[in-house]
């Protein structure tokens, strides 16, 4: 038997095979962050560009106002002031400046513009309330509550049934007299408003004393006092006792009501009070 020839190269029985080399860590991260990067920096494109298409769209051109909320102020009247809204990009409108040439409408206290696709814009007017006719400066207008001039009265007025206020200045501010006579004025008529009958017989009311505001009635030439609280009370219990007054004075001059408990009385071109 023939002998089995071995190599006597002790390497013979190991592998050649070289071990591959790791790969840093950062390298097989930054791979796929790439991938993911490139895929979102493409859907972003997509998205601004679909976007900006969208944008510019005829579809999206307003063509729309609606009106809601108005009253006394014309749903033709509202449109005139945003006579420039319709064709501009709904979404690219600027609203809020439309909505501050709104607001300088002497009727709109405040209001609120709204997109609705596709290419209406609705629009809420709140309207100031008038509560009297203010004689500023020998003219008459329509005041708010809180004396701020609405409008100049005149004939497209006449069916409002409103008080004569005296002793307002054209532009009332924070913090100064004339507001707090337009606070005064319009605390005396909300509080009549709970009685209609005793509102509607008002003709005048004179704010000129901070604290004693005065009335005329319809009907009646007497000045009457109110302070500045209790009005509907004081006013109320003038009323009953009018007729009587009448018989003791038959020209009164004034009527003092600010002390409850005790009703004053002057007559015309008298220089003494009678209780």
């Amino acid at each position: 038997m023939s002998p089995v020839a071995v190599s006597a190269d002790r390497r013979f029985h190991r592998g050649h095979v070289k071990p591959s080399r790791r790969r840093p860590r950062w390298r097989v991260l930054a791979v796929p962050l790439m991938k993911y990067a490139t895929l979102a920096a493409v859907a972003a494109l997509a998205l601004h560009r679909g976007s900006a298409i969208v944008a510019e769209s005829p579809l999206l051109q307003i063509d729309r106002i609606v009106v809601h909320g108005n009253q006394r102020l014309s749903e033709g009247e509202v449109l005139a002031v945003l006579s420039g809204l319709p064709g501009e990009n709904l979404v690219h409108a600027d609203l809020e400046a439309w909505r501050a040439r709104l607001l300088a409408a002497p009727w709109v206290r405040d209001a609120s513009l709204r997109r609705s696709l596709p290419s209406t814009v609705e629009v809420v007017v709140f309207e100031r309330q008038a509560i009297g006719i203010g004689r500023i400066g020998g003219d008459l207008y329509l005041v708010d509550e809180r004396g701020g001039v609405i409008d100049r009265y005149g004939p497209m007025y006449a069916e409002l049934d409103l008080p004569i206020i005296d002793g307002l200045s054209a532009a009332p501010t924070a913090d100064t007299e004339d507001d707090a006579r337009a606070r005064l004025a319009a605390r005396l008529i909300g509080a009549l408003g709970a009685r209609p009958e005793v509102a509607k017989r008002v003709s005048q009311i004179d704010v000129r004393d901070l604290h004693n505001a005065a009335v005329i009635l319809n009907g009646d030439p007497a000045v009457i006092y109110v302070g500045e609280d209790r009005f509907l009370p004081r006013l109320e219990s003038y009323l009953e006792l009018a007729s009587a007054l009448r018989e003791r004075v038959a020209e009164i001059d004034y009527v003092d009501l600010r002390f409850d408990e005790r009703i004053y009385v002057r007559p015309v071109q008298a220089g003494r009070h009678q209780e």
